[in-house]
């Protein structure tokens, strides 16, 4: 099945027309007074009712689709949401890698990833592969943005935004305790408390999330995490009828992880035969990790009609990934990608990391991972909007200063193993395995306009970003950073990115929406570089019919010039170089329908609910890389880690008194190097149908008892073979838990 531009444009235009003409009697919907709908300045959409009015894809996961499942797994929520692909690598979703419309889903690097409207990846500009994620489990909404008129959310404009909604403060005195236990010993506990006065309000939370992990390590070795996160809110304001209304909220977030988290994955052999084992030679692997942030919001409306919100931010993220790195035997120094891609090849190297062969000397090198990032800035927003003659109109402009960097710090031990435990014979120079800072300074503005006519709305909005991107090398030999090897680069970039999106009401149940707009993702540091660029369209149509409610959307993005990264997460070097991969076309259908099977005035609900995402790719020129996760690639190969067929179907039974929800999700199979035709063995993760479940009973309107299963059917599948070697998804978990409410 390969779908082109004119196909989609035909499938949709039909379906508009068809149900158009079934709904030809309905009235069409008026102006609607949107200043009179109170929406935090820190959001995109803030409801559902905007999400779908919007010309581009949108999609709103509210606080009772999140509690749904009370998912701690980004990975899992997302998967409900057509255009997204994913693939996992832990199991519990501690670093996910999420695509949006088929960009390249490693280490999420080239999507914009917001919480509250802000940049929330370490560094975005210079090293945007996100190590650190927000936890999903302390989040009120997910907001998820593609296609069109997302020319205010950048600088990664291709696939578009992500923004998590933390806890907001409340409007009166409330909060809650949710905890939870289950399999592997794995617990959380989550408490939120706040309140609201007329010139005052706060908002404190607690979340830690731990577990002892599904993989098997000697000595029953712990191969899990112990999280924990503190946020803080707090906002003073005006008077509400004040003439001109303030408000200042505060936000602090404190979050630090111990993770017995390694890249060792398995050969295919021992996948099969062991699948939740982990070798020997991952004993010493762990991440430790902490993150702060320190944000301030100004909210000023002079009326209901001109509002400006100014953010400061700043985030300072940690984090030394030990973990092993190369193997040694017989002087050959091999990276363990490499060994347990060709086990044949390097049988010794393979033995060691499984610790059936004793050595006495550094046979293992594991390296200290350790960098520091920071990522602050400023940022404001002027939006007024005006009413005319059955016309609407809304003015949107912003600007943003920001600054971010990477510093690596890295080392290398050596260790040798003796049955099966290893033992450190060496420690590394400092700054021997990475001594150097990336940095960028980045000016962003924009301009946004919507107009709405009778029943048409059209966007035009245009960006521009000025980046200056730096690196400065301290070599390997200069632990102090006196500068006496001293190398510096520098690339710089101007930009101006275009976009235009429409939707036009054919009636108040039917409407059709679409755009273009130009796809960009900043460059590294490399001099000369240029960044990535394609032209984006998409084409869809929202409908009600009866109780039927869906949205169809065709998306064709023409890549002049794809960049790929050199990550040591996809089994490069972990450099974050990136290369030229030419000219490419990415393009997809996405389906979403919801229909509720009980009548209108039933004291049950039976939702149902189906999602599905086709995405085709396809390379136009050839090149060769040393990237693992391109190779050699040709023309007509395919994307990697792109999942041509996925769909989600989710099914409930609710009442005042409980819940009950099934949802399945089915994820195709996928080649991890660039190719065409069928997958061979050693390239293919095989598609998987996973069944999740979710009950929950409402004992008094206070407190609730939960019941979730993970993987009902108990099904092993592999979810990746990056960064190095097989690894398996989350195996059957069952978890038992309380929410209290006051």
């Amino acid at each position: 099945m390969k779908l082109n531009l004119s196909s989609l444009i035909l499938l949709i235009s039909v379906n508009g027309t068809i149900l158009a003409q079934q709904q030809e009697n309905t009235p069409i919907d008026s102006i609607q007074k949107l200043d009179e709908v109170i929406i935090n300045s820190n959001v995109i959409f803030g409801n559902k009712y905007v999400a779908k009015n919007r010309t581009g894809s949108a999609y709103y996961l509210s606080p009772e689709e999140l509690k749904t499942f009370n998912y701690t797994d980004i990975n899992r929520v997302l998967k409900t949401v057509p255009g997204v692909n994913l693939y996992e690598e832990d199991g519990f979703g501690l670093r996910p890698n999420i695509s949006l419309r088929g960009t390249s889903p490693e280490r999420s690097a080239k999507i914009s990833l917001m919480e509250d409207g802000v940049l929330i990846s370490p560094a975005p500009y210079s090293a945007s592969s996100a190590y650190y994620f927000p936890s999903v489990a302390r989040m009120e909404a997910v907001e998820i943005l593609k296609g069109s008129s997302q020319v205010q959310y950048g600088p990664f404009t291709t696939g578009g935004a992500i923004n998590m909604i933390s806890t907001q403060i409340p409007n009166s005195f409330n909060g809650g305790v949710n905890a939870s236990l289950g399999s592997f010993n794995t617990a959380r506990l989550h408490a939120k408390i706040g309140d609201s006065k007329t010139n005052f309000g706060y908002m404190v939370e607690y979340l830690n999330y731990n577990s002892d992990g599904f993989k098997n390590l000697l000595n029953d070795k712990n191969t899990g995490f112990d999280i924990n996160e503190v946020v803080g809110k707090f906002r003073i304001n005006s008077n509400p009828e004040a003439k001109i209304y303030q408000a200042l909220e505060a936000k602090f977030q404190y979050s630090d992880e111990v993770s017995n988290e390694t890249y060792l994955g398995l050969t295919e052999s021992d996948f099969s035969e062991s699948p939740f084992n982990r070798y020997a030679g991952s004993q010493k692997d762990q991440m430790n990790a902490d993150h702060i942030q320190f944000m301030l919001t100004h909210a000023l409306n002079f009326n209901k009609n001109l509002r400006i919100t100014t953010n400061g931010y700043y985030n300072e993220f940690k984090r030394n990934w030990y973990k092993l790195d190369d193997i040694i035997f017989d002087g050959n120094k091999q990276g363990i990608s490499s060994v347990v891609s060709n086990p044949s090849d390097f049988s010794n190297h393979l033995s060691i990391v499984r610790g059936d062969l004793n050595t006495d000397e550094d046979a293992l090198l594991v390296k200290a991972n350790n960098r520091r990032y920071i990522s602050k800035g400023v940022q404001s927003k002027f939006d007024y909007h005006w009413y005319g003659d059955n016309t609407f109109h809304d003015l949107e402009i912003g600007v943003r200063f920001h600054y971010d960097q990477e510093d690596r710090y890295q080392w290398e031990d050596g260790y040798s193993i003796l049955d099966a435990i290893m033992t450190k014979t060496s420690d590394g120079e400092k700054g021997a395995q990475g001594n150097r800072i990336s940095s960028a300074n980045a000016f962003a503005t924009y301009a946004m306009y919507k107009l709405k006519i009778n029943n048409l709305t059209l966007t035009p909005g245009i960006r521009y970003e000025n980046i200056k991107l730096n690196r400065t090398d301290f070599g390997s030999s200069d632990p102090n950073r006196t500068g006496l090897d001293i190398s510096e680069r520098e690339n710089t970039v101007d930009v101006f990115i275009p976009g235009l999106g429409f939707n036009y009401a054919i009636t108040d149940l039917v409407s059709i929406f679409g755009g273009i707009h130009k796809g960009f993702s900043p460059p590294s540091n490399q001099p000369g570089e240029k960044a990535e660029e394609s032209v984006n369209y998409e084409l869809g149509s929202r409908f009600t019919y009866g109780k039927l409610r869906g949205e169809l959307v065709g998306f064709y993005n023409d890549y002049s010039n794809l960049l790929g990264s050199d990550l040591a997460a996809t089994g490069g070097t972990g450099s974050l170089d990136q290369f030229n991969a030419g000219e490419v076309i990415v393009n997809g259908l996405e389906l979403l329908l919801n229909y509720n099977l009980m009548p209108q005035n039933s004291k049950f609900s039976l939702p149902i609910t189906f999602g599905y995402t086709y995405t085709n790719s396809e390379f136009q020129s050839s090149f060769g890389s040393s990237d693992e996760l391109w190779g050699d690639v040709n023309e007509g190969d395919e994307l990697p880690y792109i999942s041509k067929n996925q769909f989600n179907a989710m099914i409930g039974l609710e009442h005042k008194k409980f819940q009950l929800n099934l949802s399945g999700r089915y994820n195709g199979k996928f080649r991890t190097k660039a190719g065409s035709g069928s997958i061979p063995d050693d390239e293919l993760v095989k598609s998987n149908f996973i069944i999740d479940f979710a009950g929950k009973y409402h004992f008094k309107n206070y407190l609730s008892f939960t019941t979730n299963i993970i993987n009902v059917l108990d099904e092993t599948y592999a979810v990746s073979r990056v960064p190095a070697g097989l690894r398996p998804g989350h195996p059957f978990g069952i978890y038992g838990g309380v929410e209290f409410r006051f």
